[in-house]
């Protein structure tokens, strides 16, 4: 485990300036500051849909994601319930991967480079909304350049701060969608049409879930924990703040 002259390891540092970044987030939910990963989440949350419809033998039409934080997944076939309920828990698993990423391997660029070209290349793809077609060419753009011109911490950082706060959108747009309103337009609301459950429960139960896996994967990826500092960190060739 590596440590620097405070005695603080490497992996801890890197965990608390993401906590500060995503307690920055928190405090500025409504600016421009995290508005970006807000959007990546929403596309996230749509390719969760499409690819819950192709594991059940559908397939995916095309992708739109608007600037007012909306998106939708047209999709043929396949299980409607699954489909439905992966997007927020796709949100939630892209969310999380990407904190146990940063936490346990020391791939940290590739993973950035990777999650970049896989932007651009579902955009070039399946994206058909103007918005949503220059958001994901974009950010893709950006991520790949990111991983290119920072080194290992800069990006391990940068991708605990997007799987952070990942997850908390996820839990706020559950929270807003069914338990302080109902949104006849969201997954959760659909699923309850579909269950013939009332929307407040469906929705009490999407955000316990949801409460569940980000505080298992937060739980796993701080240092010190069971499954976080004391399991090593995949090798790499390398100096780790290359």
């Amino acid at each position: 485990m590596s440590e620097n002259i405070t005695g603080i390891s490497i992996s801890t540092q890197r965990m608390i300036f993401a906590i500060l970044l995503f307690i920055a987030s928190a405090i500025l939910w409504e600016s421009w500051i995290v508005y970006p990963i807000k959007i990546l989440t929403v596309f996230l949350h749509e390719l969760s849909h499409g690819i819950a419809a192709l594991a059940t033998n559908g397939s995916i039409d095309h992708i739109e994601i608007s600037s007012n934080e909306g998106g939708v997944c047209f999709t043929r076939g396949g299980n409607r319930f699954l489909i439905l309920s992966a997007g927020y828990l796709g949100s939630l698993i892209w969310g999380a991967g990407l904190l146990l990423a940063a936490a346990r391997t020391r791939l940290d660029r590739e993973i950035v480079a990777a999650l970049g070209g896989l932007l651009v290349l579902v955009t070039l793809g399946l994206v058909r909304s103007f918005f949503g077609f220059a958001f994901g060419i974009g950010a893709g753009l950006v991520l790949i350049f990111f991983s290119r011109q920072f080194g290992e911490a800069a990006c391990d950082v940068l991708l605990r701060w997007i799987g952070l706060t990942s997850s908390l959108y996820v839990i706020l747009d559950i929270k807003s969608d069914l338990i302080d309103r109902s949104v006849p337009d969201s997954d959760a609301y659909k699923i309850a049409e579909m269950l013939h459950l009332p929307s407040m429960l469906v929705g009490g139960v999407w955000l316990v879930i949801a409460l569940f896996i980000s505080w298992k994967a937060l739980s796993a990826a701080l240092p010190g924990s069971e499954e976080g500092e004391d399991t090593p960190r995949l090798p790499r060739g390398q100096d780790p703040f290359a």
